[in-house]
């Protein structure tokens, strides 16, 4: 019970795919200039990544070796179409704020990283929380940089106006800086630096120093 909770929860900050393992930032870049669409690109990525797992889990005994990425790429590719066939069914204006990055999910490393590191030598149900944990945890990072970059971008959060803006009469000026792609790597470089400044052990070891290269000129 308590591994089947710790592959549920160490994702979230202990073992955070994107804070630790710098994981799909490429969407937290493109997709955070709202708490909306932040929020949508999680959810479909934690639904794929939930589905892929389950599924690859589900066969890995029956998958050969020599072809195993060509199976699990073709699996979350098609599980990806009918994700971005969905949402243009029932939230095309969703759709196409997200665009291409939907469809970009098929070459997210942490998807396929999942299936191959644990799903295909795991079970079932260990794979499915596994997911579900990684998939959170990447969905938190989303929603605190969408969140933030929409508050301070527009004064808004989930389109709901939050501080009165200066156009309306009010006393807040939008950052318009907040709503180009440097800001979330920003705000991203500014969350892993909290993380490990309060989990240190996830600093890793430098892998050169000045002296190190001192003792190498001097033996």
């Amino acid at each position: 019970m308590k591994q089947s909770l710790n592959y549920l929860t160490d994702p979230l900050v202990k073992a955070n795919p994107v804070a630790l393992h710098i994981l799909g930032i490429c969407s937290a870049l493109a997709v955070t200039t709202s708490l909306s669409t932040a929020l949508t690109m999680a959810g479909a990525l934690t639904v794929v990544l939930v589905l892929s797992s389950v599924t690859i889990s589900s066969i890995r005994n029956h998958i050969p070796t020599s072809i195993r990425l060509i199976v699990q790429i073709t699996i979350i590719a098609s599980l990806v179409i009918v994700m971005d066939m969905l949402l243009r069914a029932f939230a095309f204006e969703m759709s196409k704020k997200l665009s291409i990055f939907v469809g970009l999910i098929v070459t997210n490393c942490l998807v396929l990283g999942r299936a191959e590191a644990f799903a295909r030598q795991n079970p079932v149900w260990p794979s499915l929380l596994d997911a579900l944990g990684n998939g959170l945890g990447y969905s938190l990072i989303l929603l605190i940089v969408g969140a933030v970059r929409e508050l301070f971008g527009a004064g808004a959060l989930l389109g709901y106006q939050v501080f009165p803006l200066v156009e309306n009469g009010g006393w807040f000026e939008p950052l318009r800086l907040m709503q180009l792609a440097p800001s979330a790597f920003f705000i991203l470089g500014l969350l892993i630096w909290i993380i490990r400044s309060w989990r240190p052990e996830q600093v890793e070891e430098p892998e050169f120093s000045i002296l190190s290269q001192n003792d190498a000129r001097h033996p």
